[in-house]
């Protein structure tokens, strides 16, 4: 069992985090996917859109999958590691990557985009969006939801309480869009199963979602890592459930 820990420790470790794509987990990792489909909603969206923005685009993955793009697409992302891997799979179709400091100051023209997306952003500056959004514009985002893998964090940090269960309240976020002259059209929340089937794919995860816990590196942890190995192969998958809401908002016409 030590020598299988190893292993899996060392895999783990060494796999590459960047950008958005989580291919690395199939069949060690599952999540269920929202039922809206955000995808497929944001590809409705950019069908009918003239000119449209993703903002904190990651790798550049999810927009380089739609079918049919705005006619002008444009995508930011802050993240150094990002900016390569999504400029090489964005420049193909058309996009294009403007490198965006980290506070979200949006870097362009008021009333400049008829669609603004965004999939799981850190944050969300309500105020920027509103400002780039063309009158009768859409802002069409999934989000992480309150408590989102709750019980990852519990598993290493102990109970989490306040904030840690509440941040990310999609009424907040209702309320948040509102005050920046937002009219939220539609707001659908869920609670989706996920597992862990080994050890290294925990370790991925948390390398690639480093708010889950925050700190979070190997050497800090093995010993909860050695642990939670144990536990995998007594019990079988480490389940955990991921929150995600979908929100809408449109810029008044006129």
């Amino acid at each position: 069992m030590r020598e299988d820990f190893d292993e899996l420790v060392a895999e783990a470790a060494a796999a590459p985090v960047d950008g958005w794509d989580f291919s690395w987990l199939e069949g060690r990792a599952t999540e269920r996917r929202p039922s809206w489909g955000y995808a497929r909603l944001m590809g409705e969206r950019m069908a009918r859109a003239d000119t449209a923005l993703d903002v904190q685009t990651g790798g550049g993955e999810v927009l380089a999958a739609v079918p049919r793009l705005a006619r002008r697409t444009v995508a930011v992302e802050s993240w150094p590691p990002n900016l390569a891997r999504a400029a090489a799979l964005l420049r193909p179709h058309g996009v294009r990557l403007v490198a965006a400091d980290g506070d979200y100051i949006l870097p362009f023209a008021d009333a400049t985009f008829d669609l603004v997306v965004s999939r799981h952003p850190v944050d969300t500056p309500w105020g920027e969006i509103a400002r780039v959004l063309r009158p009768g514009g859409v802002y069409l985002s999934q989000q992480v939801g309150p408590a989102s893998m709750l019980e990852v964090s519990e598993y290493f940090l102990g109970p989490q309480h306040g904030a840690a269960r509440t941040r990310r309240d999609p009424d907040r976020a209702r309320v948040a869009a509102e005050a920046a002259g937002l009219r939220v059209v539609d707001l659908r929340t869920e609670i989706l199963p996920a597992e862990f089937r080994d050890v290294g794919a925990m370790i991925y995860f948390l390398r690639k979602v480093v708010w889950i816990v925050p700190g979070f590196t190997v050497e800090r942890y093995r010993s909860r890592l050695a642990d939670l190995h144990a536990l995998i192969r007594a019990r079988g998958p480490f389940p955990a459930h991921a929150s995600r809401f979908l929100l809408e908002a449109r810029r008044a016409a006129g």
